[in-house]
């Protein structure tokens, strides 16, 4: 199933009237598709929409989770530290009053997109392994990743983005876990810790 007719199944079923869609879905599509995006676009959410149907029957909250999987990164400067705050007021803001989403919920799972730590919303954990999937991909994928990411901060000059992007990236390796759920933990947690380690030293 292609992304619109995802999200016009989930935005009808949420309660969103058939005009709302359309202009809700030209909107999303505009904002994924600015030129300033390299990683975090349309086939960011089209990965993990895939994570999501694999692992649906895990999900308490499905639709909250899919809603905040399109919202997420909608709004997105990579200069600015509130994007994720910024995207979850949004989304939250759009939708109907009659709605049968719960919105706190979404607004939750979009903020803890941020800091990606353990949420005691076992569904929020969910949302945060699907967006750092990448992390344990194969190597000439996630540098493909990297590459992205770098392009998007490219007002940054090198001496000042490698050691923000080292700094970020041993973040994820202080922690006990990447992952907050035991099965991403199980799968993935080796392969990203050694990516992650192999790119902060070609950042260095």
């Amino acid at each position: 199933m292609n992304l619109k007719h995802k999200f016009t199944e989930l935005l009808t079923n949420i309660g969103f009237k058939k005009e709302e869609i359309q202009q809700n879905w030209l909107d999303l599509e505009k904002a994924y598709s600015k030129k300033s995006r390299h990683y975090h676009n349309l086939t960011h959410i089209q990965d993990m929409i895939a994570s999501y149907g694999t692992y649906f029957d895990q999900l308490q909250f499905p639709n909250e989770v899919l809603y905040s999987i399109f919202y997420h990164d909608y709004i997105y400067v990579s200069s600015k530290k509130d994007n994720e705050l910024k995207s979850a007021e949004h989304a939250v803001k759009i939708l109907p009053k009659q709605t049968t989403l719960n919105s706190e919920l979404v607004f939750d799972a979009i903020c803890a997109t941020q800091l990606h730590q353990h949420n005691e919303v076992e569904d929020i954990n969910w949302l945060i392994d699907f967006d750092l999937k990448i992390l344990a991909r194969d190597w000439d994928d996630y540098k493909i990743y990297f590459e992205q990411i770098r392009k998007e901060y490219r007002i940054y000059p090198d001496f000042l983005y490698k050691p923000g992007r080292a700094k970020a990236l041993k973040h994820f390796l202080e922690n006990e876990f990447i992952f907050q759920t035991d099965e991403f933990s199980k799968l993935y947690e080796e392969k990203a810790r050694t990516n992650i380690e192999k790119e902060i030293k070609i950042l260095s």
